[in-house]
């Protein structure tokens, strides 16, 4: 079986706004902390899909949430403080 291609998939495939900006990276490099604790959450949760989970497994559950839940928050405030010109008043 071929298959069939468009010329314009195989042009557009790598140009350049494709790629993502440096604002967009900066942005991304920002939320990485939280991006990270929710990973760690889903990692906690995923361990006790095939097994009641245990009192170690809630602690780090819970644990993952309030890191989970620090992050949010500080990513909100580094995201006010940033968004605010020239400081409160």
């Amino acid at each position: 079986m071929d298959h069939i291609v468009t010329v314009q998939d195989a042009v557009t495939a790598f140009a350049d706004f494709m790629e993502p900006t440096d604002a967009e990276l900066d942005a991304i490099e920002q939320e990485m902390p939280l991006i990270l604790a929710d990973v760690d959450l889903l990692d906690a949760q995923i361990i006790t899909l095939d097994r009641t989970p245990n009192e170690v497994d809630a602690r780090r559950i819970r644990r993952a949430r309030r890191r989970v839940l620090a992050e949010r928050a500080a990513l909100a405030n580094r995201t006010a403080t940033a968004s605010l010109p020239g400081g409160a008043a």
